[in-house]
This record gives C-alpha cells, sequence and structure tokens, in this order.
C-alpha cells in the first residue's frame, strides 16, 4: 500500500487503507482519511487534513507554505473534505493567520491539472476546476461552480453557486449565482440554463431566475432597485440564493 521510496513523517497520521506511490514526501500534521490513494511524486504539508477517498495524481503539491509575503512560517491549515480529486501538477496552499488560518475544500470537488489555489480560499462542494484554473488568495467558490480551463479570479473575489466561467475568463469582479461569464475582462453572457437543467432544476425555478436576472441586467436598474424587485416579486430558495449572492458582494459584481 505505501511503496517503500515514500518518505512519510512519523506525525502523519494515515488511515490503515491509504495508498502512497513511489518518492512522494508526507510531512509531519497531515491526515489522510481512509479509502484516499496519494500517487507518486506527491508533496503534501501540514497541518494538513485530506478526507476519506481522497485521489491526488503525480508531482501535485498539497498543503505547502503560501506565497503571501506576510507569511512568516505560522502553523496555519488546509482542510478538504472526502472525494475530492486533484490531478497532475495542481498547487494546493495553507491560509494566513492574518485572513482565516485556514484554505477550506468541501467534497467532490475537482481539480485538473496545473490548477492553483492560493492561501484562504474558501471552495463549497462539486466544483470543477479545469487545467490551470488560477484562484488568488481569499477567493470563494460556491457549490457546483465551473470554472473553464486558464481562467483567473482576483483576490477576494467571490463567485456564486452554480456560476460557469468560460476558459481564458479573468475575472477580477464577483460573480453572481447562477450566471455564466467569460471574456478578458469577464462579462455576464446569461443564466447557466443548461447547468440548471442537468441539475433538475424546476420550470418555475429557472423562469424566476430568468425574471430576477433581467430585472439585474436588462431593465437599466441600479442593483439596489433590482434587489428591491426581487425581494418583492419572488419568494423562491433560487432567487434568495440570487439576490443573496449580489448583496453580499465587496467588489462590485459582473455586470
Amino acid at each position: 500500500m505505501i511503496h517503500p521510496t515514500a518518505l512519510i513523517d512519523p506525525e502523519a497520521h494515515l488511515a490503515d487503507d491509504v495508498e502512497v506511490g513511489p518518492f512522494t514526501v508526507i510531512g509531519p500534521e497531515v491526515r489522510i482519511g481512509p479509502g484516499s490513494r496519494i500517487g507518486p511524486h506527491v508533496v503534501i504539508k501540514g497541518p494538513t487534513v485530506l478526507g476519506e477517498r481522497t485521489r491526488i495524481f503525480q508531482f501535485a503539491s498539497v498543503g505547502e507554505d503560501c506565497q503571501d509575503k506576510k507569511y512568516g512560517g505560522e502553523p496555519t491549515r488546509l482542510v478538504m473534505g472526502d472525494d475530492n480529486v486533484i490531478r497532475e501538477g495542481a498547487t494546493l496552499h495553507r491560509g494566513t493567520i492574518q485572513a482565516r488560518g485556514e484554505t477550506t475544500i468541501g467534497s467532490r470537488n475537482l481539480f485538473m491539472a496545473y490548477v492553483h489555489v492560493g492561501h484562504d480560499c474558501l471552495i463549497g462542494d462539486d466544483c470543477i476546476l479545469a487545467n490551470q484554473v488560477t484562484l488568488a488568495g481569499h477567493v470563494t467558490l460556491g457549490d457546483f461552480s465551473i470554472l473553464g480551463g486558464l481562467s483567473a479570479i482576483h483576490q477576494f473575489c467571490h463567485f456564486g453557486t452554480y456560476a460557469m466561467a468560460g476558459g481564458g475568463s479573468i475575472i477580477t469582479k464577483d460573480t453572481p449565482a447562477y450566471v455564466m461569464i467569460n471574456g478578458n475582462p469577464a462579462q455576464v453572457h446569461g443564466l447557466n440554463l443548461v447547468g440548471l437543467k442537468r441539475r433538475g432544476f424546476s420550470k418555475e425555478a429557472i423562469r424566476s431566475l430568468s425574471e430576477a436576472y433581467k430585472l439585474v441586467y436588462r431593465q437599466g436598474l441600479t442593483v439596489e432597485q433590482a434587489l428591491k424587485q426581487i425581494h418583492e416579486a419572488f419568494s423562491l430558495p433560487e432567487t434568495d440564493t440570487f439576490a443573496a449572492s449580489i448583496e453580499v458582494s465587496t467588489r462590485g459584481i459582473i455586470r
């Protein structure tokens, strides 16, 4: 299960059935849940917690010191849920004490080759980050986010649940839930209708989201005016989520 050339610190805690490939290095204060498979030439540094059935491919670096110049070697953390897949060459960094002190990642996420997740990011569940996606520090991704290859998100940005970014998008503002964006700089190109239908959203929810979207993007209203009308006209959880993703924005939304 553990290749004889792997270097595992005595202070690391691996479940009994964890597989570790050749030339992998696992440092102290690393915990890896049952059913996990760690490939060859992987480096995992702690404090890091990896949930059950984690799959890490060759040359990935997980839990390394962050690249923030303020970081001074403090024992910050990376915590991940279950069933995450980390492909070749991906880099996932721990947090900073100046912020959350932790990079937090949910479950069932796919990090394709050469993805970078910066310090203090907060990533939900069921997200897909295609090849070479780059998240700066303090980025928040909602559940079921999809980021096309070579996309980049500026620090402190929020990317809403079920939102989708086309390949090569440069994202410097917050992205509301359920929308599609693309370009440099990124611009909104409508609702993620295909994704909503695939995920089983009701016709009523999709219709209401379409109307709410028009209030924000098609009626010439200010954001405040649009939000007021959304709250007056709709009472579905989906429209509440759409409105909330705009209300929490600190950088302004992509429009």
